[in-house]
């Protein structure tokens, strides 16, 4: 097995581990679900993320300090700079994988606009530490400073094991060192606001064997939990993650994003240094947290007000906000734990995020997008600015650009990278974890294994292996049965059997022409919430496969309200293309006398004689696609 970080093509390549995800050049899509958005992707979102950072500009901030035109009003947040470095890592990743000329092109620019604007200590930020700006690292509570530096490392990383070391990497080196004598053991003992910059250090640190890289990001983890951030306005410490040390706590709070990115650094820094400790914290809170603070969806964060977690069984579905960054940072720490640990539950929350979260942010143009992802909705939206910046993160209709606009650029990072989370390598075993339509030559400790991959997946169960080549030494094959598929059936040269959720194990010699049936149930099923989640008490859900089902107004017999419906348990919904048919009624409004509260002494009657009608629900992802509407995932029972 390939054992070299630095050229392994990937995301997250740990040098200490022995499991390790595919590279990006060991797995071609041929189609499919994530074929499809990967492909808008590249098409769409990467020149639609130039397009209005040039607009905006954010791009040009860069010029402005190569030239020492800081003075006035700068452009965008203070962490914009940040989105041209989550860009620049997307076009890396996209080159590095397909050779795209324009996406090398585009990355060749931006890098030398970038390193324009780097001071001579290699200190690297457009809106500190220039004429007319604030001094450097004056605010790190909300200046964002490391984050970006943080994300320009990510980008590096991509850069350097795609293509090997050049420009961005060089400017990116400059970064870290002097990030590492600015906050060393030597030298200030700040913290950044939002986690970022450890992860960023730890990756690239294994993406150039620099160690004190690794160890300048455990630095920054162990001083974060002391309550040395200046607080913001109506928020406390828990919101930085700095109110309880990361050995300590015991739940995500507090911020969603910043707490998920400052996980998965944690686990980085844990691999790297053998701290079972601080690995078995982040499980820890891992568990808690999607135990009873996540969503069906694979969501995080039920808080508008800081954008983070609640308390414990907090997850109103129509104030649910299920930020995109969260999802896709779940991804992040997620991938590190399996990798860590091998274990099929951390895949199985990927798959979720992925198919619920990740997919639902972006239309079918790839240039309009979902910042937050609620349950329910329930009116039409209609204040969304076609081509305009828009203000709010809610609403229910796909917006082209926000005024914090993180999710496109972390969404366009996330797609050109897919691959990497389809499966892994541990010594002679390769395992699948995410099922697509694909060529892999995955590299083991025994030599290549050559695998052909046929699905429908999500829309059909059904999985066809056909082994196109193999090594001379052992070889093992395992596939992972969702945790959702009871009843999967395996069939291979020692014939067919049931599986249960975990990990099939494939027997008999792995030789060319080898075939291998995974078949797994995407039938609609109903899926009840915890009795503890107050706000669906009553109330179910319908799944199928991998895919959470919601209906939408669109579809509702005319006169019928989205907070009327309710749904009839005891007939099984039945399949309807990838969603599902369910018999649904209306519940009539009890009259009240007008000008009072919405509350009575008496209890809604009974409806003897409820009007049923079969009603189509749509995967969630594909909710709002045409147009603004109601929507709701977890129906009422009648």
């Amino acid at each position: 097995m390939e054992d070299n970080p630095a050229s392994h093509p990937a995301p997250v390549v740990s040098g200490r581990g022995r499991r390790r995800g595919i590279g990006l050049d060991e797995l071609r899509l041929t189609g499919g679900f994530w074929e499809r958005l990967q492909r808008t992707n590249a098409d769409a979102t990467l020149r639609h993320c130039l397009e209005w950072m040039e607009r905006l500009g954010w791009i040009a901030n860069f010029d402005r300090v190569r030239e020492g035109a800081t003075g006035g009003e700068r452009p965008g947040w203070p962490f914009s700079d940040s989105e041209v470095y989550k860009l620049a890592e997307a076009l890396a990743w996209r080159h590095g994988t397909t050779g795209d000329a324009w996406a090398n092109k585009t990355l060749e620019a931006l890098t030398e606009r970038i390193g324009a604007a780097q001071d001579a200590d290699g200190y690297l930020n457009t809106c500190f530490g220039h004429a007319g700006q604030r001094p450097r690292y004056s605010d790190l509570s909300e200046g964002h400073e490391l984050y970006c530096t943080g994300h320009l490392l990510q980008a590096a990383v991509a850069r350097v094991r795609t293509s090997g070391e050049d420009e961005l990497v060089e400017i990116a080196r400059r970064a870290a060192d002097h990030v590492c004598r600015e906050f060393g053991p030597e030298g200030r003992e700040g913290i950044c606001g939002h986690a970022e910059i450890e992860v960023g250090l730890a990756e690239f640190g294994r993406a150039l064997g620099e160690e004190r890289y690794t160890e300048q990001a455990r630095l920054f983890i162990e001083r974060r939990g002391h309550g040395t951030l200046a607080p913001i306005a109506l928020l406390d410490a828990s919101y930085f993650q700095d109110d309880e040390p990361v050995r300590r706590a015991e739940v995500w709070r507090g911020h969603a994003v910043r707490a998920l990115y400052l996980a998965a650094g944690a686990v980085d820094v844990a691999v790297d240094t053998a701290d079972a400790e601080l690995l078995e914290a982040v499980e820890r809170q891992w568990h808690r947290t999607v135990e009873r603070r996540t969503y069906l969806t694979g969501g995080m964060g039920s808080r508008h007000q800081d954008e983070g977690f609640g308390e414990d069984w907090e997850l109103p579905p129509d104030r649910a906000y299920c930020e995109t960054c969260a999802g896709i940072a779940s991804v992040m720490v997620s991938w590190r734990l399996y990798l860590a640990t091998g274990e099929a539950r951390y895949a199985d929350l990927i798959e979720r995020t992925f198919y619920n979260i990740v997919a639902a942010s972006p239309g079918p143009d790839g240039r309009t997008f979902f910042y937050a992802n609620p349950l329910h909705q329930r009116t039409a939206a209609a204040d969304v600015k076609p081509d305009q910046v828009n203000p709010r993160a809610e609403g229910g209709v796909r917006a082209p650009w926000f005024d914090v606009s993180c999710c496109p650029t972390n969404l366009a990072r996330t797609l050109a990278s897919w691959q990497a989370y389809a499966a892994s390598v541990e010594d002679e075993t390769v395992s699948l974890l995410q099922y697509a339509p694909g060529q892999m030559r995955a590299r083991t400790a025994s030599g290549v294994l050559g695998l052909r991959i046929a699905t429908e997946y999500p829309r059909d169960g059904a999985v066809r292996i056909e082994v196109t080549e193999a090594p001379e030494g052992p070889v093992e094959l395992r596939l992972r049965v969702p945790d959702w598929a009871e009843g999967a059936t395996l069939a291979d040269a020692a014939g067919s059997r049931v599986v249960e959720p975990g990990w099939a194990q494939v027997r008999g010699d792995l030789a060319p022409g080898t075939t291998i049936a995974l078949d797994l149930s995407v039938e609609p099923r109903l899926t009840w919430p915890d009795e503890r989640i107050d706000a669906v008490r009553g109330c179910v859900a319908v799944e199928r496969g991998p895919l959470v089902l919601c209906v939408e107004t669109a579809d509702l017999p005319a006169g019928w309200a989205i907070e009327d419906v309710r749904i009839d348990p005891a007939a099984p919904p039945r399949t309807d293309r990838d969603g599902a048919i369910a018999r649904i009624s209306a519940a009539s409004a009890p009259r009240r006398p007008a000008g009072r509260p919405p509350f009575g002494p008496t209890p809604p009657p009974d409806r003897d004689s409820p009007e049923w009608s079969e009603v189509p629900l749509v995967p969630y992802h594909r909710w709002a696609r045409r147009g603004g509407t109601g929507m709701r995932v977890f129906l009422p029972t009648a």
